[in-house]
């Protein structure tokens, strides 16, 4: 049997989500979950938040570290383009380093290095960072070099056409990423014809043709005020931040400068790609049923239900004892080299499912046992595996904020994702509450 690529997302599964979101684990009680906000008195530093005239928001978490990260979350990315212009977000991200009216590249580098700090962006597809991390007494810095590469950037004709060469580089760096191509035409076929069906990167020909046009008008459309969260983390001063804020964003456009664009709606369809290929070893499939957005009720509940699934890889030690069921079965019966489930959540909808690498002859007994733990959740998941799932959920969601770099990260995403921070005790009482009677 060839080993292939190897994705499903069919309609008939969302049956099983039904059944899922029905169980006794993942049913119910929405309400006790959404209004699970207990009022507790923490020694958790608070997030400050400060809605801006022009609507942009800052927001902070004072720690009283000696260094910070302080960043912009942008509410745009590859969902906001077309067939046309896919590739420009991430095209801008790579244009962002390249050169403002006030500095040239090698400025810019030099500037950075000689503060210790680090300057980073990244591209999701709803969603554009940029940030950097300091020494506290160097955030006024930090954020006005933010500004100054968001609203000054010369977007060279030249750069434009360096940069093309590194992206498509890139592109071919992605394609040996078997687990990132295998995501992307994950979301091809379950998102068909849909911006949420587009790569990030965007195809080759986009590469090739976006201009210095294109770059302009996804700014001027796309980086205003209410779309945009100035968020830091560390030894940062919220009124500090704020000066800042408005010194530097103060002119960006508001909400009342043009209508901003609308959400693009994408649709789940059910539906399988296989791409064959007999020279490659293993088989790497995804398969997927369609989730819910961030602020859904049952957002909680799936991660629940996710964390049940667990992960495993042959690396593992001791994979017979693993609480995961399908851990157990997958180390007995050697029927993959590695599985990781996952939870993917957008503003409206998501994906949750498994990521698998197999052996081409165990391909449809770990589909089958695959199956088999997903209605479990539906049929016989116990209160004592639930109770566990629940403390692993967050155990792994406390560990993930150690360091100023992810408390921002949180900060800037949920800010985006809910209009404000959840707090830490919000969050574990909504988890303990789910699947309660």
């Amino acid at each position: 049997m060839a080993a292939s690529f190897h994705l499903l997302t069919s309609a008939g599964r969302i049956i099983l989500q039904r059944n899922l979101l029905k169980s006794n684990y993942l049913s119910g009680r929405r309400l006790l979950a959404t209004r699970a906000a207990h009022q507790v008195a923490l020694n958790v530093p608070e997030t400050k938040v400060t809605t801006l005239e022009n609507g942009l928001r800052v927001a902070s978490e004072d720690s009283g570290l000696t260094t910070c990260t302080v960043g912009l979350w942008i509410d745009a990315g590859s969902r906001y383009e077309n067939e046309r212009n896919n590739g420009t977000a991430h095209f801008l991200e790579h244009m962002a380093f390249k050169g403002t009216r006030k500095r040239s590249q090698l400025d810019l580098e030099l500037e950075i290095e000689n503060m210790g700090a680090h300057l980073n962006a990244y591209t999701s597809r709803e969603q554009t960072v940029y940030y950097a991390k300091a020494f506290s007494k160097d955030l006024p810095r930090a954020v006005e070099i933010l500004a100054d590469i968001i609203q000054n950037s010369t977007l060279g004709e030249a750069e434009i056409e360096r940069e093309r060469g590194v992206i498509l580089r890139e592109m071919q760096e992605v394609e040996t990423n078997l687990q990132e191509v295998v995501f992307d035409y994950l979301h091809a076929t379950a998102y068909q014809s849909t911006a949420l069906g587009r790569t990030i990167l965007g195809p080759t020909e986009n590469i090739k043709t976006i201009n210095r046009g294109d770059l302009v008008e996804y700014i001027t459309t796309h980086y205003r005020g209410p779309r945009i969260v100035l968020a830091a983390a560390g030894g940062v001063c919220h009124d500090e931040l704020i000066s800042l804020a408005r010194y530097h964003f103060g002119k960006l456009p508001s909400r009342n400068q043009g209508e901003a664009p609308a959400l693009p709606l994408c649709h789940f369809t059910g539906s399988e790609i296989r791409v064959r290929d007999d020279k490659m070893p293993l088989a790497y499939i995804a398969i997927a049923v369609e989730a819910v957005g961030w602020s859904h009720p049952d957002t909680i509940p799936l991660m629940v239900a996710n964390t049940l699934i667990g992960n495993w890889d042959r690396s593992f030690g001791g994979g017979v004892n693993l609480s995961s069921k399908l851990a157990q079965m997958a180390c007995q019966g050697n029927l993959c080299h590695s599985f990781q489930s996952f939870n993917t959540c957008y503003t409206d909808t998501g994906l949750w499912g498994l990521y698998m690498v197999c052996e081409p002859g165990t391909i449809s007994d770990m589909m089958h046992f695959t199956q088999r733990e997903w209605m479990s959740l539906c049929t016989s998941v116990t209160e004592a595996e639930v109770a566990r799932a629940k403390n692993l959920l967050k155990t792994n969601m406390l560990l993930h904020l150690d360091g100023s770099t992810p408390i921002c990260e949180d900060i800037g995403r949920q800010m985006l994702c809910y209009s404000r921070r959840i707090p830490l005790h919000e969050l574990e009482a909504r988890i303990d509450v789910c699947g309660s009677e």
